[in-house]
């Protein structure tokens, strides 16, 4: 390469870095799983005057299969996938639905007889942060990506023993490290990675890995990784990995696959399959952590639908009765209302400002006022014609939505 053309190059991968970096203070970035707080909210939203009777589709692009959200940071979107026997990282314009790059892996993958149904993922969301992405691959690789030009930075294999439903929680970062818990079946860390290295800055290796992701809140004055591990749900401090407390937790078929919401400052509102709605309060005694039970609601159990918080009260969707919408107190775990069974078998989502959007997985995106006690749509739209098991993104009056194999934008005109 001549040295004009390496200079060039290097000003526009700088170029596009720059663009992503100053896209990262934007308020309407959506750059890891469940958005900015990793809790499904966008605390604003510019509700359109009326509604449209149809959303605008910009543009469709194929990316391969997978269950990972689309991130978006300023106006790229990032979009984590497999095709073949590879797995992809792909930097996308939002404007156009143009690739600006991507970059592959090989991830030959043996898909376990009872997820076929599930297929080969990855079905983890890539996180954003200072100009590098990090991913987790269905068979448990981990890789840090240079964000403006796709350069792959470091990479950790995958473990010998593969977790028994592979993978599926998203990375977190947090003052400096990326947060995965790594590992195969019954064995493996929580551990925290220096993101520009991929070297271990602290691990806890109690318990094998879960299916949800963690997330990172200050409780009693201590900043706690709060996770599902396999058998337990569990507080690590987030400065060394010590464990602070665990209470066990095991959802049927060991699937403990929720994301935790805290709610009041130390409660721990969390759920699984076959588990009732469960709320922990997360209190320091005599030198002691321990996580008390708070409530418990037996007619109301999350399985792969996460919750959202509105106020003092809890909106999802129920696995019972083939999927029921929802609203419980969060200060009680009292049920204040429940909508007509068989809605969808999962659902998707996320509160903007005073709203709700809520993707089930048969492509409808239903849009609602997010009031307790009651869940009626403003308008129903059609954004996929296959399985929308990922969740959408929301940016501004953009909205990212990944189906089986596609990604495509819409907008709110």
């Amino acid at each position: 390469m001549r040295l004009r053309d390496a200079a060039l190059v290097g000003i526009v991968a700088v170029a596009g870095l720059t663009a992503v970096v100053s896209g990262q203070n934007a308020g309407s970035d959506w750059p890891q799983w469940r958005g900015p707080n990793r809790d499904g909210t966008l605390t604003t939203f510019a509700e359109p005057k009326a509604w449209p009777e149809q959303l605008t589709r910009r543009w469709k692009i194929e990316v391969g299969t997978g269950y990972a959200t689309p991130i978006v940071v300023g106006n790229r979107v990032f979009a984590f996938s497999r095709q073949e026997e590879n797995e992809v990282m792909r930097a996308i314009d939002a404007d156009s639905g143009k690739v600006v790059w991507q970059t592959s892996y090989p991830a030959p993958f043996k898909m376990n007889p009872a997820t076929a149904r599930h297929g080969p993922g990855p079905k983890s969301t890539p996180a954003y942060a200072n100009g590098r992405l990090f991913t987790l691959g269905i068979s448990g690789i981990v890789t840090a990506f240079d964000a403006g030009t796709g350069k792959q930075l470091w990479q950790k294999p995958a473990p010998p023993v593969e977790p028994l439903f592979h993978t599926a929680q998203s990375a977190l970062v947090d003052r400096g490290v990326v947060i995965l818990h790594v590992g195969g079946h019954k064995q493996g860390a929580l551990t925290a990675f220096d993101p520009a290295t991929g070297a271990v800055k602290w691990s806890w290796d109690g318990d094998g890995p879960a299916y949800g992701s963690p997330i990172v809140a200050d409780i009693g004055g201590t900043r706690q990784v709060i996770t599902f591990s396999q058998d337990n749900l569990v507080g690590v401090d987030a400065a060394n990995g010590q464990l602070l407390w665990r209470t066990p937790f095991t959802a049927r078929s060991t699937t403990n696959s929720i994301t935790p919401l805290v709610y009041g400052g130390n409660t721990v509102i969390v759920s699984g399959q076959g588990k009732p709605l469960t709320a922990y309060t997360i209190s320091k005694q005599n030198g002691q952590w321990a996580a008390g039970l708070a409530w418990e609601n037996d007619r109301l159990s999350l399985s792969f639908s996460n919750a959202v918080l509105v106020g003092d009260a809890v909106f999802s969707m129920s696995a019972m009765n083939s999927g029921q919408f929802f609203w419980a107190d969060a200060k009680t775990g009292k049920t204040l209302w429940t909508s007509n069974p068989r809605q969808a078998g999962n659902a998707a989502i996320v509160r903007a400002g005073n709203l709700l959007f809520v993707l089930k997985d048969d492509g409808e995106l239903m849009v609602a006022p997010s009031r307790p006690g009651g869940f009626e749509p403003l308008k129903t739209y059609t954004v996929a014609d296959t399985a929308t098991w990922p969740a959408p993104a929301v940016s501004g009056n953009r909205i990212f939505v990944k189906d089986i194999s596609t990604i495509a934008l819409w907008t709110i005109e």
